[in-house]
């Protein structure tokens, strides 16, 4: 039974076919076509103010060389937003619980933030790994620590949004299957879990937005770090 639980984080396959790729497209047909008129509909102006809100959020720590950044990285959080709340419905799947496709997604953007830096001033990247003042014999030492800190940013990156997300399927789930278990045997329980159920399920939907936010807002900063 407890194998089960985690049956939610497999990928849907159809004829042999893992349907990654469509749970992938699918939240990009929700999104409204763009209009070449200025005011179209409701829809649409939300959407427009959702995008602008989120870029003006993510271009504040950056300078103006980080602004050409601004589509990839508003492309990036309407993505994983979008695909971490439809997997919070039934019967759907949420590409994000799987590490291999987050460790995907964190470390060429990693790698180009390092590579940006290495490239326009190679000199102050690599002064991250020493800092001023630093005593002579702590130097190695320093420089293995930095190094290992900075290596192990885009697998921190994947597993934070891994772990978080693949944490409260496990917990919705298992709370979900207590309470109509305990429905037939203990209803005052059952409703108890119920409501735990209900304010999981809304801490949940905070987690995704947030965990989304995070994840691209942790990007910037590295890109900030190197420009």
């Amino acid at each position: 039974m407890n194998l089960s639980f985690f049956d939610q984080f497999s990928s849907p396959y159809l004829l042999g076919i893992p349907l990654i790729l469509l749970s992938l497209l699918f939240p990009a047909l929700l999104l409204p076509a763009p209009d070449k008129r200025w005011i179209s509909n409701r829809l649409s102006t939300l959407q427009l103010w959702s995008i602008h809100l989120i870029t003006k959020q993510l271009m504040i720590p950056l300078n103006k060389a980080g602004h050409k950044w601004a589509m990839l990285l508003t492309s990036l959080m309407i993505m994983l937003l979008v695909i971490n709340l439809l997997g919070l419905l039934p019967y759907t799947f949420t590409p994000t619980t799987q590490l291999s496709m987050n460790m995907a997604l964190a470390f060429p953007l990693w790698l180009a933030t390092l590579l940006i830096g290495l490239r326009n001033q190679p000199s102050t990247s690599l002064g991250h790994l020493l800092p001023e003042g630093t005593p002579t014999p702590l130097i190695p030492a320093l420089i293995m620590i930095e190094t290992t800190s900075l290596l192990i940013r885009p697998l921190a990156l994947g597993v934070r949004l891994t772990a978080n997300l693949t944490a409260g399927h496990l917990l919705i789930q298992l709370i979900s299957t207590a309470t109509a278990i305990l429905l037939p045997m203990m209803p005052a329980i059952s409703i108890l879990t119920f409501t735990i159920l209900l304010l999981l399920t809304l801490l949940e939907v905070a987690v995704a937005m947030i965990q989304a936010y995070v994840f691209t807002l942790l990007l910037s900063l590295y890109l900030q770090e190197n420009i």
